[in-house]
């Protein structure tokens, strides 16, 4: 993929996103986005994903989020991609490993797809460490959650995040960024618990 089409794409969910402070901005899809190239240099070199799916995928995955977008079938991610030439069967791919990244929609589902393990596991990996700490508060906040709204949900989703990872390489990542969580979590409730 040339590196134009790859400006372009950044600079369409930059202009999607702008103004959102909830934490699925344009720097998240970023992150996805090299999170995803991270993983694929760390894979298995016999997997060989398609890498213009995976930077597609990765950089769109949340041009139709339903709790961002009322759109049906995909239709901002397939508007930009038919924009940019992409044909019929390459929509349809990157389409489908779009839907296979949603953690509410796919919990303990594993995409069909090596480039779905890795867009997959690239979200979420950005729901770990100290970055997911601050997008679960970002998101409360714009949303009217108190903190320990906040904090409920990293026992809901953050703290399963780790067993649910497809690659190998997105297991080593998580593995560290879980800890990460673990020790905020137990400072937290230190703190809290002070505070009595």
């Amino acid at each position: 993929m040339n590196t134009k089409i790859i400006e372009t794409t950044k600079e369409y969910i930059s202009g999607l996103f702008h103004g959102n402070s909830d934490g699925h901005d344009a720097e998240h899809s970023l992150r996805v986005y090299r999170n995803a190239l991270n993983i694929c240099k760390r894979i298995d070199k016999t997997c060989s994903p398609d890498m213009d799916i995976i930077v597609f995928a990765s950089l769109l995955h949340d041009v139709d989020d339903h709790k961002l977008f009322h759109t049906e079938n995909n239709a901002n991610a397939r508007a930009f991609l038919s924009e940019q030439g992409v044909n019929t069967e390459d929509i349809e791919r990157i389409v489908s490993v779009i839907n296979s990244v949603s953690f509410s929609k796919n919990r303990g589902k594993t995409p069909e797809t090596i480039e779905g393990m890795i867009v997959q596991d690239a979200d979420r990996l950005d729901a770990l460490g100290a970055v997911g700490i601050a997008r679960t508060f970002a998101y409360g906040g714009s949303h009217g959650r108190d903190l320990y709204s906040s904090i409920s949900h990293f026992h809901e989703k953050l703290l399963l995040l780790k067993d649910e990872m497809n690659t190998d390489a997105a297991k080593t990542i998580a593995e560290e960024r879980h800890l990460f969580l673990l020790k905020y979590l137990e400072e937290y409730e230190r703190e809290v618990a002070c505070d009595e």
